[in-house]
């Protein structure tokens, strides 16, 4: 079983790990680097809005789970992948369960490397663009120019005309204490990134080692199955030729039979004249 055959809509296989009742491992890397490649596209459309109209507050919440639950994944896929490839050094371990493996070291390398891209150029977008905020029209029913020209105004219109400054003013707090509150987030989303995306260099370091132990593995596996074949065309070759001279000899021995058949025969005839 690997990550093409769970694209393919191919079922997983039932075997179960029959100690502890727990998901096999090499199932369990299967599914988790097909949730990967699946949150890591949702995660590309996300980035590709960032600098646009809909990069909102919301859109770097969604965005900021996302690449959470994709951290997640990968740490799970890791260890498992790592639980699988130590079994396959036991001797009872299939072949083919060997190259199963190595083929989905190979496949969770290749989706790393995409998020890795993503996660480099959402570094690049969060920290150039700020999310788009609407911005608040205060309630005033009175403009500068209203304020100048109506100086008989009665105590009430004026009254009202200071309440509506406070407010805005208080809606100018806001806005400043809302776009600090913003600044903030970011730079605390920028350095999770950051965080994150050094993480999975580290896993990618090590997968990268495990692949080429895989790679050597492998090859052996490969260079036991040519010699194996060798060794059978070389026996069939055997075959053959011992096939071919037990013929002969048969053939040999018929002939001779034949002729010992005649030497008799005449010998019998000679004797009767």
């Amino acid at each position: 079983m690997s990550f093409q055959d769970l694209e393919a809509g191919r079922p997983l296989a039932s075997r179960q790990n029959l100690n502890n009742g727990k998901q096999d491992a090499t199932q369990a890397v299967a599914s988790g680097i097909f949730q990967i490649n699946t949150a890591v596209s949702t995660f590309q459309r996300l980035v590709n809005t960032l600098g646009t109209p809909k990069d909102t507050p919301e859109l770097r919440e969604k965005l900021h789970k996302t690449r959470l639950h994709i951290g997640q994944l990968v740490k799970d896929t890791s260890a498992k992948l790592k639980q699988a490839s130590e079994s396959d050094h036991r001797a009872e371990v299939s072949a083919s369960k060997k190259v199963t493996d190595a083929k989905l070291a190979k496949d969770f390398q290749a989706v790393l490397k995409e998020f890795q891209k993503a996660q480099r150029l959402a570094a690049e977008r969060e920290t150039a663009y700020t999310p788009f905020v609407p911005q608040a029209v205060p309630p005033s029913s009175y403009t500068a120019g209203e304020v100048d020209t109506r100086s008989d105004e009665s105590t009430e219109q004026r009254g009202l005309l200071v309440q509506s400054r406070r407010q805005e003013v208080l809606l100018l707090d806001n806005e400043i204490a809302f776009n600090e509150a913003i600044i903030e987030e970011r730079e605390q989303g920028i350095q999770e990134i950051q965080q994150q995306i050094g993480e999975v260099n580290e896993i990618f370091k090590d997968l990268a080692v495990l692949v080429h132990e895989q790679g050597t593995m492998i090859d052996d596996i490969g260079t036991h199955i040519e010699n194996s074949r060798a060794a059978t065309v070389q026996a069939k070759s055997h075959l053959v030729k011992a096939a071919k001279t037990q013929r002969s000899n048969s053939s040999l021995t018929c002939l001779l039979l034949v002729i010992f058949a005649i030497v008799i025969l005449i010998v019998i005839i000679v004797l009767a004249a």
